[in-house]
């Protein structure tokens, strides 16, 4: 049986919050949690959640990149659950790319990320895991990972014309 959740929205307390740590990974709650996040971002278009966006201020983000309308160019890869994740940006580089938000329908803005990223979570089986993410990948994961110290994408835009309606970011991204 599929679990969907309601996806929180902009202006919602607990997209607000830091989240809390996770102290148990392999807690019936937490294997809830976690079952209910992946059955809801399979529903989307969406290529990462964080378990603030389903109402649990818990430290679980699932990193799910892929091909979708909202991601086109995305890479492919296995949707990967991180347990009080943490990262560090491995050089001072930081590239602005479109991101966009379940939490936020309807708006795309340019946001600048760290380009390569050395990151540090706990797996649902409590093993302690490391990974070198780039580029997109690395996007999703800090834009996920913002969402668990109570931050939106929005936050992250140096410049307020860098956020576009989805339609002329459409129309935008169609003619470059």
């Amino acid at each position: 049986m599929t679990n969907i959740s309601e996806i929180a929205q902009l202006g919602a307390k607990v997209l607000r919050l830091k989240a809390q740590v996770v102290a148990d990974v392999r807690s019936a709650e937490i294997l809830q949690v976690i079952e209910i996040m992946q059955d809801t971002l399979a529903t989307t278009q969406g290529v990462g959640i964080a378990a603030p966006q389903i109402g649990v201020s818990k430290r679980i983000i699932i990193i799910a990149s892929r091909p979708t309308a909202r991601y086109p160019s995305a890479p492919l890869m296995t949707p990967t659950v991180m347990i009080n994740p943490a990262f560090q940006a491995l050089s001072d580089n930081k590239e602005k790319g479109w991101e966009g938000c379940l939490s936020i329908p309807g708006i795309r803005a340019l946001v600048p990320r760290y380009k390569e990223i050395l990151i540090h979570y706990t797996d649902q089986q409590g093993s302690l895991m490391e990974a070198r993410l780039e580029e997109f990948v690395a996007r999703i994961f800090q834009h996920e990972f913002d969402h668990l110290d109570g931050k939106v994408y929005l936050d992250r835009v140096e410049d307020n014309r860098d956020i576009f309606a989805e339609s002329e970011y459409l129309k935008h991204s169609l003619s470059v």
